[in-house]
């Protein structure tokens, strides 16, 4: 869905919709959407700012991703606001490094025509997701020794062996 900007320089724009699972590109992420996405919201542009756009809204989907620890299925229900800001491209400095204060890292820049909602939505859900996904708070992971996944199965493995390249460190 594209959110114009044209149409934002009338009026404001609210949007209410429904994404299937499989309709979002979450390419590299290893995520997957399980369970429809649901997103409510306004897009508007922001008075006397030069074109600055404001999408507000909420969204609620459930998604899976692949445990850090196990390598299962970490499932992630997600009811999250969002609250972005966008400024035109061309208020982009030209310069390859430009200081930028604070309230400035959190503005994006969008170009003409508009955004997509999806590419919006794809982001806020990455950025929900934690920096460790797991499956549980419990979840044992994988055995370094015979690989199995201690969730499932108890194995007999001892302590990994010391590694004899690294002897000559523990003397310091």
């Amino acid at each position: 869905m594209l959110l114009s900007i044209k149409e934002m320089e009338v009026k404001e724009v609210r949007f209410d919709e429904t994404f299937p699972p499989g309709e979002l590109d979450f390419s590299g992420s290893e995520v997957t959407q399980t369970l429809p996405l649901r997103v409510i919201g306004v897009a508007e542009i922001l008075h006397n700012t030069g074109g600055e756009v404001r999408i507000k809204g909420r969204m609620t989907t459930t998604v899976e991703a692949v445990c850090d620890r196990c390598l299962g299925t970490a499932r992630y229900a997600i009811d999250a606001p969002f609250d972005l800001f966008y400024r035109p491209e061309a208020d982009l400095p030209i310069e390859d490094e430009f200081a930028i204060d604070e309230g400035e890292a959190e503005i994006a820049y969008y170009k003409e025509p508009g955004l997509i909602l999806e590419e919006i939505l794809s982001e806020q859900i990455a950025l929900q997701l934690p920096m460790q996904r797991v499956c549980g708070e419990n979840c044992e992971g994988i055995c370094p020794i015979c690989g199995l996944n201690r969730n499932e199965t108890s194995c007999r493995c001892t302590e990994v062996p010391a590694d004899d390249r690294w002897s000559a460190l523990r003397n310091l």
